[in-house]
């Protein structure tokens, strides 16, 4: 549910707000008014992830005038939407008052709200003694929303509670909003139900100390959006996964929930057991042009809206992701080596292989041993299918978009990393010791021939990606902090490599810009070529710790925290890669979603990088090195293989 301060949602096609249920908007007007004219705020707050109080007056027209209504809005988002009105009368004389509540439902698909397209089936309405029902029907597709309350007068679209409160009196009522699809029973949002594994419960996380109050309530926030981030992907899956991000990407994405899922296994594992068994479920068999589906392939997106019922949008599931799959199989690697869960690797033990046969026989467009990506869908299908997703993310440094299929740097490190982690679980959980020994050789051979082709020795930096023509992009670009992170990098490149990501042209203040500035193709506010992202910023300081670079790890952090205050400790997707000296505070990119997943778990990478926490068959091994400004630093009942330990 997204509306504004007040608590009510307006009309408005191309806005995302509203009461959404598997990717279709279940209420597009949602507002309160008292005697015909709406509330005035006073004020308004997310208690948790799933309850908000709003604390509303009723409107005097002048500043000086003072209420007499105090109206206090409870609104909790489980199964259903509830919401609670209170009312009451502070004048010393009687108050006579009919409280509207206004409602109405598009029933947009998401890929509609963003598109601003129209609609193709028909909406209608039910007015019941008690009730009304909003629906919307398209041939065998139907979505409907009831809505109900006792002791309302109903019309089609608004609700009516007539009211006399005398001196000091409290009037409330309770309305219910709930949802159903294809005409079954009404339901709510996925985000909680009996039964479903508990990926994210803030009374099992592990408990920080700490003398920075600023790292505090980033982690305390993380927990917090991660857990009303959950959600069950398909009805026939019933563990909790974290959706990408609200409020576009209330979806399974194989890259952002495997990020997600990697940033927090040793504070909320269950993420990470949840998204690999989503994601194991819907792995690709076939070949499908129309979905860019190839057999071992893990899956990009997947929605459950009126455009891909129909067949007109391609995900349900799409596959057009180039890295989806090897971060598969290194999360499940890093999951077995934190929990010790080695069901889990011998259940998934069949996906993994056919992911790596993925790797092997479809990743590898020309033969040239890199992997590449094209969409075989030129119609709906993504152009760019690494993280940096935009249509001209992979663009040389003068700002000409590089020719297709791109091989790009990062996501090699990401097949060499998948390699070695899956010899390891060929090796000790598989008992393969022939696939652990060609993996191992092949990730070697992997790792020479990409610092060959990549490697800028003019420049002294690794190529963003290599083109069509083979030929490198020389964009000075964040994603080689991310060849860090892999391993990926011979020693005798990471000082050349740090010198540049911490140089003042990619370091803004705030974190590790995605392009360079300085460069034609530089702009702080395009999407993927000038921001800073805090996901990537994690991973590159988990990259820069891994090599022993640990004062620029410890920098990347302290800039994180030092951003908490500024944002309220909710970390946006990105931000405007504005330098910090320059402008003196952090810019959130105008269109980021909040809170989003991979940005709400970059904290605790960071609290990982920091601590220099790891774990290995011996036990859990921390070497802190902390950022300026923090002088404690502590967990406690971290769930490892172990049990659960005290770290710091």
């Amino acid at each position: 549910m997204v509306s504004d301060v007040r608590g009510d949602v307006e009309v408005n096609l191309d806005q995302p707000e509203g009461l959404f249920h598997r990717d279709m908007r279940h209420l597009s007007r949602w507002s309160l008014h008292v005697n015909g004219r709406p509330v005035t705020v006073l004020a308004a707050e997310s208690i948790d992830s799933d309850h908000a109080v709003m604390y509303l007056q009723e409107p005097t027209g002048t500043v000086y005038t003072n209420a007499t209504l105090s109206i206090v809005r409870r609104r909790h988002v489980d199964d259903v939407l509830s919401e609670r009105l209170e009312v009451t009368n502070h004048h010393s004389r009687a108050a006579h008052l009919v409280l509207t509540v206004t409602f109405g439902a598009d029933f947009a698909d998401i890929f509609e709200v963003k598109d601003r397209l129209g609609k193709a089936g028909h909406l209608y309405r039910r007015v019941g003694e008690d009730h009304v029902v909003l629906g919307y029907r398209r041939e065998n597709y139907v979505r409907e929303t009831r809505i109900s309350a006792p002791g309302a007068f109903w019309t089609e679209e608004s609700a009516d509670f007539r009211v006399t409160l005398g001196p000091g009196e409290t009037w409330s009522r309770d309305i219910e909003v709930s949802v159903s699809a294809s005409g079954g029973r009404p339901s709510g949002s996925n985000a909680s139900r009996p039964g479903a594994h508990p990926a994210v419960r803030l009374e099992d996380a592990p408990r920080l100390h700490t003398d920075s109050d600023d790292l505090a309530g980033l982690y305390h926030q993380s927990l917090v959006d991660l857990a009303a981030l959950r959600f069950r992907p398909d009805s026939a899956v019933t563990a909790l996964a974290p959706a990408a991000g609200l409020p576009w990407f209330m979806a399974l994405f194989g890259r952002d929930s495997l990020i997600t899922s990697l940033e927090t296994i040793p504070y909320a594992p269950g993420l990470a057991h949840s998204t690999l068994h989503a994601l194991a479920a819907a792995q690709a068999e076939d070949f499908d042009d129309f979905r860019d589906a190839e057999p071992g392939k893990i899956l990009h997106e997947l929605r459950h809206g009126e455009l891909v019922h129909f067949g007109q949008r391609p995900h349900s599931p799409y596959f057009g992701s180039v890295d989806a799959t090897p971060l598969f199989l290194i999360v499940l690697d890093e999951y077995e080596r934190w929990t010790g869960d080695t069901e889990t690797v011998r259940e998934l033990e069949p996906n993994a292989r056919a992911a790596v046969r993925w790797l092997e026989e479809y990743a590898d467009l020309d033969g040239d041993g890199f992997i590449e990506y094209r969409t075989r869908n030129p119609e709906t299908g993504l152009v760019n299918q690494s993280w940096k997703d935009s249509w001209n993310a992979i663009v040389h440094p003068d700002g000409r978009v590089a020719a297709r299929p791109h091989a790009v740097c990062e996501v090699q490190g990401y097949a060499y990393d998948a390699r070695v982690r899956t010899a390891r679980l060929a090796r000790e959980v598989w008992d393969d010791p022939q696939l652990a020994d060609r993996l191992e050789r092949d990730a070697a051979t992997l790792r020479r021939r990409f610092d060959d082709a990549f490697w800028l020795h003019d420049e002294a930096f690794y190529a963003l990606a290599l083109d069509a023509e083979k030929q490198p992009v020389r964009t000075l670009a964040s994603n080689m902090g991310q060849l860090l992170w892999s391993g990926i990098v011979p020693d005798e490149r990471v000082d050349a490599v740090v010198e540049r990501l911490m140089s003042e042209a990619m370091f803004s203040g705030w974190g590790v810009r995605t392009l360079a500035a300085g460069q034609p193709a530089y702009n702080p506010m395009e999407y993927h070529n000038g921001t800073v992202w805090p996901h990537d910023n994690a991973l590159v300081a988990a990259g820069l710790a891994r090599y022993g670079r640990r004062d620029e790890a410890a920098r990347i952090a302290q800039a994180v925290i030092e951003m908490g205050p500024h944002v309220d400790y909710r970390l946006p997707e990105a931000l405007v890669g504005a330098s910090r000296a320059d402008v003196g505070f952090p810019v959130p990119y105008p269109s980021a979603c909040s809170p989003q997943a991979w940005a709400a778990g970059a904290p605790l990478l960071l609290l990982t990088t920091v601590l220099g926490l790891d774990i290995d068959g011996e036990g859990v091994h921390t070497d802190p090195h902390l950022p300026r400004g923090v002088h404690t630093l502590a967990l406690s009942d971290v769930p490892t293989r172990f049990g659960r330990v005290d770290i710091g």
